[in-house]
C-alpha cells in the first residue's frame, strides 16, 4: 500500500515507456482511448479528425485497444451518404476501483467501474469498539460490495480510503484524527490493504470531499474554492485551479485544531470542538433542549438528554422550536470564525458548506453570513454542498480512478508491445 497525494489531473498524460516505437503507439493509444473517455462513442474517422491522426494509425491503436478488452465496439453509424461507420467506446468493465469513506457514524464503501460508474456499495453504522473492530468492518462491507458486483478481489485495480486525519509514510498511520479513537495507530491502513488484497491509497476525508465537490458539485468553475466538512469533525480541502493544495506535510485545511479566542459568556477551545457534531448538541442541551421534544415529561427521563443527536437539533429547529434555533445560531457563529480565517488566508471565491451538519445548510448559511459580516471583510460566496455526504465517496471514487486507468493500460497493453 503506497499514501497517495490525489490531484484532479492526475491521469493527463500518457503512462511512461522509452522513447522510440513503441511509445510512440502507446502514446497514440492513450491518446484515442482518453478521448474516447470523455467524448464518448465515436468513429474511426471521427478520431482521426479529432486527434490528426492518419486513418491508418487510428485503426492500428484501436485494433491494439480492442484485443487489449480497453475499447469494444458500441454500435453503428448510418449516415445519409457514404459507408455506415463502426462506433469504438470505452469498455468500463476493462477495471474497477473502491472508494472508502470512514466516518465515526457510518462507513461507505462503493465499488465503480472505469467510466466511474457505482455498481455496488455499502452504507452501514460504525459500530467498531476499536480501531482494529472499524478497519475489520471496513474489509467487511468492501467484500460485500464486491461480493454484490458479482466480482473478484484481484478485480479491483485501486482502493482509495478517505479518513480524517493525515497520512503519515512514515507511521504508516494517520496524524490528527482526534474524532475516532485510537486510529492513528501505526499499521490500521496496512491491515485494510492486506484484507481487500489490493493496493490501497489513504487521504483525508475534505480533500476527497473538495475533489469529489469540484468535479461534480458546486465546485466545478471555481478558481479557487473551499470545503468545509462539518460533522463529526471539522476538516478543510482546498482546489486551486483545479489542483488540490496539499501543503508542506499533507496538513493543510487541518483549520479544526485552531484554538478560538476566549470570549465572555462562549465556549471555549478549538473550532472543531465548539462546531462540530457534539458540540451542536452541548449547545442545544445548555439551552434547555432535551431528546424527546421537550416538555414536563421528557425532564422526568434521565436518559432524555442522552437520545439528543445534532441532526434531532436541526430538524427542531426547522420545526421552529426557539431553544434549537439559538443552538442553530451559536453554530453559526462559530462557522463564521473559522470561514474567516480561511477567507483572510487562502482568500477563496467560493466557500462550501459540506457533511453532516452542512447538509442543514438551508439553516446555516443566512446567520453564517451574517456573522461572517461582523468578523471580517473578506466574503466569499457561500454555498451548500451538492453532494451532500456522498461528497467523500464520490471523491474516492474519482481519486481511486486517477490511478488506476493508467494502471490498467499499462497492464492491458504491456502484452502488445
Amino acid at each position: 500500500m503506497s499514501p497517495h497525494q490525489p490531484t484532479s489531473r492526475q491521469a493527463a498524460g500518457a503512462p511512461a515507456v522509452p522513447w522510440n516505437r513503441q511509445r510512440l503507439r502507446s502514446n497514440n493509444e492513450w491518446l484515442l482511448l482518453e478521448l474516447l473517455r470523455t467524448g464518448g462513442g465515436s468513429s474511426r474517422a471521427q478520431l482521426a479528425r479529432d486527434t490528426g491522426l492518419s486513418k491508418p494509425t487510428v485503426s492500428a491503436a484501436l485494433a491494439a485497444l480492442e484485443q487489449a478488452g480497453l475499447v469494444r465496439e458500441a454500435g453503428r453509424l448510418a449516415p445519409e451518404r457514404g459507408r455506415t461507420a463502426v462506433l469504438y467506446e470505452v469498455d468500463p468493465t476493462a477495471g474497477y476501483v473502491l472508494g472508502v469513506d470512514i466516518g465515526r457514524a457510518r462507513l461507505r464503501v462503493a465499488v465503480a467501474d472505469l467510466a466511474g460508474t457505482v455498481v455496488a456499495r455499502r452504507d452501514v453504522a460504525n459500530r467498531g469498539r476499536s480501531a482494529n473492530a472499524v478497519a475489520d468492518a471496513v474489509i467487511a462491507a468492501a467484500r460485500e460490495a464486491i461480493a454484490e458486483a458479482e466480482l473478484a478481489g484481484d478485480d479491483i485495480v485501486h482502493a482509495v480510503i478517505g479518513t480524517p486525519g493525515v497520512w503519515d509514510e512514515e507511521r504508516r498511520g494517520v496524524r490528527y484524527a482526534s474524532s475516532l479513537p485510537g486510529w492513528g495507530r501505526p499499521g490500521l491502513f496496512d491491515r485494510i490493504g492486506e484484507g481487500l488484497g489490493t493496493a490501497v491509497s489513504v487521504a483525508n476525508d475534505a480533500n476527497l470531499a473538495a475533489l469529489g465537490e469540484y468535479t461534480l458539485g458546486a465546485g466545478r468553475g471555481s478558481r479557487m474554492f473551499a470545503y468545509l466538512l462539518v460533522g463529526t469533525g471539522l476538516g478543510l480541502g482546498v482546489v486551486k485551479d483545479g489542483e488540490l493544495l496539499l501543503g508542506a506535510h499533507g496538513a493543510l485545511g487541518e483549520i479544526g485544531l485552531v484554538p478560538l479566542p476566549a470570549r465572555a459568556g462562549e465556549p471555549t477551545g478549538t473550532i472543531e470542538e465548539v462546531a462540530a457534531a457534539d458540540a451542536v448538541v452541548r449547545s442545544a442541551r445548555d439551552l434547555g433542549l432535551d431528546g424527546d421534544g421537550g416538555g414536563s415529561q421528557a425532564a422526568e427521563k434521565p436518559s432524555a438528554a442522552k437520545q439528543l443527536t445534532a441532526k434531532q437539533v436541526f430538524e427542531r429547529a426547522r420545526a421552529g422550536e426557539a431553544a434549537a434555533v439559538r443552538a442553530v445560531e451559536r453554530e453559526a457563529e462559530q462557522l463564521a470564525y473559522a470561514v474567516a480565517v480561511l477567507s483572510a488566508v487562502l482568500d477563496p471565491d467560493l466557500v462550501v458548506l459540506g457533511g453532516g451538519i452542512g447538509s442543514s445548510a438551508d439553516l446555516l448559511l443566512a446567520p453564517l453570513e451574517q456573522a461572517l459580516h461582523r468578523l471580517a471583510p473578506m466574503r466569499p460566496t457561500l454555498a451548500p454542498s451538492l453532494l451532500g455526504e456522498e461528497a467523500v465517496l464520490l471523491g474516492a471514487v474519482s481519486t481511486a480512478l486517477e490511478t488506476a486507468r493508467p494502471e490498467v493500460f499499462e497492464r492491458r497493453t504491456a502484452g502488445l508491445r
